[in-house]
């Protein structure tokens, strides 16, 4: 069993940058696939970026490559979402999942999710 906890959540301006955390229990880690996702009002939940167990290989949505950086630290249990040049399309809840393998993570195959961070961009 992992529980996933996201914190780093808040209100920025457009163009502003915000760094998300996603804390993780469990011993098991290290073997799980990780993934951000997001929900807008309104919307479905679409995939963010996924990072495989190791770390070695990244996968993004069209919409968030060259703007977001996904990264992990295995030894905290603890992956990360560093969003720089933030648009108010970016506004969402963002949900930190635990998966088998890295480039599924966007068709599915999710194990864990946490109840998500509230991100919001003002124009």
């Amino acid at each position: 069993q992992v529980q996933l906890v996201e914190s780093g959540g808040g209100l920025v301006q457009a163009g502003g940058s915000l760094r998300l955390s996603c804390e993780a229990s469990g011993r098991t880690f290290s073997s799980y696939a990780m993934g951000w996702f997001r929900q807008a009002p309104g919307k479905e939940r679409e995939f963010v970026a996924a990072i495989s167990s190791s770390g070695v290989a990244t996968y993004y949505a069209d919409s968030v490559k060259g703007r977001f950086i996904i990264s992990r630290d295995n030894a905290k249990n603890a992956v990360y979402l560093q969003m720089i040049s933030l648009k108010p399309e970016d506004t969402a809840v963002y949900y930190c999942a635990a998966g088998s393998v890295a480039r599924r993570l966007s068709e599915g195959g999710i194990n864990y999710w946490g109840k998500g961070t509230l991100v919001t961009v003002s124009s």
